[in-house]
C-alpha cells in the first residue's frame, strides 16, 4: 500500500527535519514553495495533511486567504495546520476559521509535532510521551495560544496531589476541565463528585460536605457520610466557593491543610483522602477586600489558580465549536444538514456570548431543530443572537441588553428579526398552518407564504 503523504508548504529546514524525523516510517514528505503553486497542480492528489507556514505576510494575508479558500474547497477532508505570527492577520485568522483550519502561533519543532499528530488520521511511530505532557487537552481542542499554554500548565498540576483554582464565568467550561483534570490523574479510577455549593441551602452545605451524627439539627434522623468521606480516594469539585460562609471557609482550609474535619455534631476527627478542585464565577480578591472571604484561605487557593478565558475572547474557537455541536445535533435529532451557510457563522463570530460555550452549545441546537430545507442558515438562529441582544455578564466590557461590534444596527433588520419572530410564533401556536396563522395575523395566505419565502422557513 502507498504510504499516506504529508504536503509541507514552505516549510524550514528545521521544521522539515521534525517531521521527517517523526513521520518518515510512515508517511511521504512532499514539499512545494507556496499555496499557490499547490492550488493550480491540478495533478496533484490529495495529502493526509497539508503543513504550511504562512508567517511573514506582506499584504495582510489577503493572498494567502484566498488561496486557503480554494485549497479547502478543492480537498474539504485534508486537514489544514497554518504556522502563522503571534500578531496573525486578521483577514488571514477569519478565512482560517470560516474554513476550519488550525492555527499553530508558537512554530517550535515539539508544539508542530504535537499539531500534527492531533490532525492526522494515524498515530506517529514516535516514542512514549514524556512526563508532563498534555493531557488534558482532548475536550478542549483551542486556537488560542494563551488558553493552550494554561491547559499546558493545569495538565503537570493535575498529575499531583494539589489542591486547584478554576475561575471562569459560568458556561466557560468549568465543570468540563475539572472532569478532565480527574481523568488525567493517578485517581482516574475513583469517583468524581460535583458540589454545587450555590445549589444547596447555606445550613446545609456543611453537613453535605463534612457528614453529621444523629441528632446533630432537627432533621438529622440518622449519621450521613459527607462527600469527603463519599469521594474517598477520587476528586471533589467545589463548585461556586464564593457561597460558603466564614465557618465553612475556616473547615475547608483545614481539609486544604491537613485533611482533618469533624462531621456536623460530631468531636470525631476524619482525615479526608480525596483530592480538591475548588471553582468559581468570580475573582475572590475582591471579595477578600470586602471581608466576604478569609485572606488564608485565599492565599492558599491562589498558589494554583487558572483563569479559563470567555468564548469571546478566544473567537477562533466559536467556528469549530459550532461545527462540533451541529454534527452532534443533527444526528440526535435525526435532522439532515446538507450545507451550513457561512451568514451563521458570521452571526456567531460577532456576538459576544455572555453565556460562553454552554450558551453556543444550547443555540446551535436551537438552530438545528428548525433547520427545515436541509441548509443551516442564520434564520434558523434565534432573534437575539442576530439583533445582538446579550444577556448578563460579569464582564463589563459587555453591555446588557446592548449592541456590539459587528451588528447590523439597521432599522430594516431590526423589524425583520421581530415579524420572523412573530410568524414563527404564530406558525408554531397553530401547528403551522397558514390559514389559521394568517388568520389570527390579519393577513392574506399570499402575504404570509412570501413573508415565510422571505425569513427562509418554507417546511419542506
Amino acid at each position: 500500500m502507498t504510504p499516506a503523504t504529508i504536503l509541507a508548504v514552505r516549510l524550514s529546514p528545521e521544521c522539515s527535519d521534525s517531521l521527517r524525523e517523526s513521520w518518515g516510517r510512515s508517511h511521504v514528505l512532499d514539499q512545494a514553495g507556496g499555496l499557490a503553486e499547490v492550488v493550480h497542480d491540478v495533478g496533484r492528489e490529495a495529502p493526509a495533511l497539508v503543513v504550511v507556514d504562512l508567517t511573514r505576510q506582506a499584504d495582510g494575508g489577503h493572498s494567502a486567504a484566498g488561496d486557503l479558500e480554494l485549497l479547502t474547497a478543492r480537498w474539504p477532508n485534508t486537514p489544514v495546520l497554518a504556522i502563522v505570527d503571534p500578531d496573525c492577520p486578521e483577514m488571514l485568522e477569519r478565512r482560517a476559521v470560516l474554513s476550519n483550519v488550525s492555527l499553530l502561533r508558537s512554530p517550535s519543532a515539539e508544539s508542530l509535532l504535537g499539531q500534527v499528530r492531533n490532525l492526522l488520521p494515524v498515530e506517529a511511530p514516535a516514542p512514549e510521551p514524556k512526563r508532563g505532557a498534555n493531557v488534558v487537552t482532548p475536550g478542549f481542542e483551542t486556537a488560542s495560544g494563551s488558553f493552550r499554554r494554561m491547559l499546558d500548565d493545569v495538565s503537570v498540576a493535575a498529575s499531583h496531589n494539589v489542591t486547584i483554582l478554576l475561575i471562569g464565568e459560568t458556561g466557560s467550561g468549568k465543570t468540563h476541565l475539572s472532569r478532565r483534570i480527574h481523568e488525567a490523574s493517578p485517581r482516574r479510577d475513583e469517583p468524581f463528585l460535583h458540589v454545587a455549593c450555590g445549589a444547596l441551602p447555606r445550613e446545609l452545605i456543611e453537613s453535605e460536605l463534612f457528614g453529621h451524627v444523629r441528632g446533630a439539627f432537627t432533621s438529622a434522623h440518622a449519621d450521613k457520610d459527607g462527600k469527603f468521606v463519599a469521594a474517598g480516594r477520587g476528586t471533589i469539585l467545589l463548585d461556586e466557593i464564593d457561597v460558603l460562609g466564614p465557618e465553612q471557609q475556616v473547615k475547608l482550609l483545614k481539609v486544604i491543610e491537613t485533611g482533618e474535619f469533624e462531621p456536623v455534631g460530631s468531636n470525631r476527627t476524619l482525615k479526608s483522602q480525596a483530592r480538591l478542585v475548588v471553582a468559581s464565577n468570580l475573582e475572590l480578591q475582591p471579595l477578600v477586600e470586602r471581608g466576604q472571604f478569609r485572606p488564608d484561605l485565599y492565599y492558599r487557593l491562589n498558589m494554583l489558580k487558572f483563569d479559563i478565558p470567555p468564548l469571546r475572547k478566544r473567537r477562533p474557537d466559536i467556528v469549530p465549536l459550532a461545527r462540533k455541536f451541529i454534527e452532534k445535533f443533527q444526528e440526535l435529532h435525526g435532522v439532515s444538514i446538507r450545507r451550513v451557510d457561512e451568514a451563521l457563522f458570521d452571526s456567531l463570530l460577532a456576538y459576544p456570548w455572555p453565556g460562553n460555550v454552554r450558551e453556543l452549545e444550547h443555540v446551535v441546537q436551537r438552530a438545528v431543530i428548525y433547520c427545515r430545507d436541509g441548509v443551516l442558515t442564520d434564520c434558523c438562529l434565534p432573534p437575539h443572537i442576530l439583533a445582538g441582544q446579550a444577556g448578563p455578564t460579569n464582564d463589563s466590557t459587555v453591555q446588557l441588553g446592548g449592541r456590539f461590534a459587528g451588528a447590523d444596527p439597521t432599522l430594516e433588520r431590526q423589524v425583520a428579526f421581530t415579524e420572523r419572530e412573530i410568524i414563527e410564533q404564530t406558525l408554531y401556536k397553530n401547528n403551522f398552518s397558514r390559514t389559521n396563522t394568517a388568520r389570527e395575523l390579519g393577513i392574506s395566505r399570499v402575504t404570509l407564504y412570501n413573508k415565510m419565502k422571505k425569513y427562509k422557513m418554507m417546511r419542506t
